[in-house]
C-alpha cells in the first residue's frame, strides 16, 4: 500500500485538505496527516478540524511515496517549521511526488529546486515561484517531473485525479 503524507497547519483551506484526504483514502492509499506537532488539532479557515498523526520531525521521505500540500494560509505556517521544509526537501531529492495547490507551492519555493520546472498556483504567489526559478503558468493542473500543482479549490478534481494517476504508475 502506498503511503502519502498530507501536511497540515492552522488556517488550511478546508476543501484543499479534506477532499484529497478522502479521495486518497477512497483510492486505498494510507494517508498520514503531518503537522509541526503530533496529536494537535489544527483548524481550517472555515473551522473544520484535522488531527495530526505525526510531527514533521518524526517522518522521513524514505517512508512515503508522496506528499500533498494544501493551501489557504497554512503554508505560511508550514514554512516556519524547519523539519517540514527538510521533509519536503528530502522528498524532492528522492524524486518522490510532491503535490501542492493554491498557496501550497510556497513550500516548494522554500524546499525544492524549481529551476527549469513548470508550476502553477494561486496567482498571488506567482512572483515567489518565479523568483525561485520556476516557470509559472495559469493552468488547472501542471505536472513537471515529480511536482503536481494546481491553482484553487475549483481545480481539486483534476488535482486529485493527477495525484492518484501518478501514484498508481
Amino acid at each position: 500500500m502506498k503511503r502519502i503524507a498530507l501536511l497540515v497547519e492552522d488556517h488550511y483551506e478546508d476543501l484543499e485538505l479534506h477532499y484529497p484526504l478522502l479521495r486518497l483514502k477512497e483510492a486505498r492509499f494510507q494517508v498520514d496527516l503531518v503537522g509541526s506537532e503530533k496529536g494537535v488539532e489544527y483548524t481550517g479557515k472555515h473551522g473544520y478540524p484535522a488531527l495530526s498523526d505525526f510531527a514533521s520531525s518524526q517522518v522521513k521521505a524514505a517512508d512515503y511515496d508522496g506528499v500533498v500540500i494544501p493551501g489557504g494560509y497554512s503554508p505560511d505556517m508550514m514554512r516556519r517549521c524547519r523539519a517540514t521544509i527538510d521533509f519536503v526537501r528530502e522528498m524532492d531529492a528522492q524524486a518522490k511526488l510532491i503535490a501542492a495547490i493554491c498557496h501550497g507551492p510556497w513550500i516548494m519555493a522554500s524546499a525544492c529546486n524549481l529551476k527549469g520546472r513548470t508550476v502553477t498556483s494561486f496567482f498571488s504567489i506567482r512572483d515567489d515561484l518565479v523568483n525561485a526559478g520556476a516557470q509559472w503558468v495559469d493552468k488547472e493542473v501542471v505536472i513537471s517531473e515529480n511536482l503536481i500543482t494546481s491553482r484553487t479549490p475549483q481545480d481539486l478534481v483534476a488535482f486529485t485525479i493527477a495525484i492518484i494517476s501518478t501514484l498508481r504508475v
